[in-house]
C-alpha cells in the first residue's frame, strides 16, 4: 500500500472512529431513557451517518457488530415506528430509514399510552389503598404526577405539530 492509500485509508478509519464515538454517545443518552442498546446503536448510527437508507449487512458493518445484533434491533425501531421497512421492486433485500417527518413527535408519542396505563394502575392501587390519607397518599400523588405529565405532553405534540407547520 503507497502512502497515498494509507493516508486514505487512516483518514477513512479515524472519520469511522469519530462517528463511532459520536453513535456511542447518542446511543447512551438513548438507552438512558428507555431505548434498548442496539435498537439505540442502530437509530443513533443512523442518524449520524446520513446515508438515508441501509441494509442489515451495511448496518452490521458499520457498528462492527454481527448481522444477529442487527436483526433484533430493526424489529424494534420499526415496531416503534422510529425506522422504516422498505424493499425495490424485484429485489429481495431490505431496506431501512428513519421515518420522514416527525419522527422526534412519534417516538415522544409512543410514551401516552404508556403514561396512561402507569395512570390507571397508580390510580387503582390508590382506591385499593385506601389514599389519599391512608397508605396509599405516594401513589395518589404519583397518579396526579402521571396525569398531569401526560396532559402536557399531549399538549406539547399538539403545539409541536402547529409548530412545526408554521416553520414551513
Amino acid at each position: 500500500m503507497g502512502d497515498g492509500e494509507q493516508m486514505m485509508a487512516s483518514r477513512w478509519q479515524d472519520e469511522g472512529e469519530g462517528l463511532l464515538r459520536v453513535v456511542e454517545r447518542i446511543a447512551l443518552i438513548l438507552n438512558e431513557a428507555g431505548v434498548p442498546r442496539m435498537s439505540a446503536r442502530v437509530f443513533a448510527y443512523m442518524l449520524a451517518d446520513g446515508a438515508g437508507r441501509y441494509t442489515s449487512a451495511a448496518l452490521a458493518e458499520g457498528l462492527r457488530v454481527s448481522p444477529a445484533a442487527i436483526s433484533g434491533a430493526v424489529r424494534h425501531l420499526t415496531a416503534t415506528r422510529m425506522v422504516v421497512k422498505e424493499r425495490e421492486p424485484g429485489k429481495r433485500t431490505e431496506l431501512y430509514r428513519i421515518c420522514d417527518g416527525n419522527v422526534w413527535g412519534m417516538v415522544v408519542a409512543a410514551w401516552v399510552p404508556v403514561l396512561k396505563q402507569w395512570q390507571s394502575t397508580l390510580e387503582s392501587a390508590t382506591v385499593a389503598l385506601g389514599a389519599p390519607g391512608g397508605e396509599g397518599h405516594r401513589l395518589a400523588e404519583a397518579a396526579t404526577f402521571i396525569a398531569f405529565l401526560r396532559s402536557e405532553l399531549e399538549g406539547m405534540l399538539v403545539r409541536w405539530s402547529d409548530h412545526r407547520l408554521d416553520s414551513r
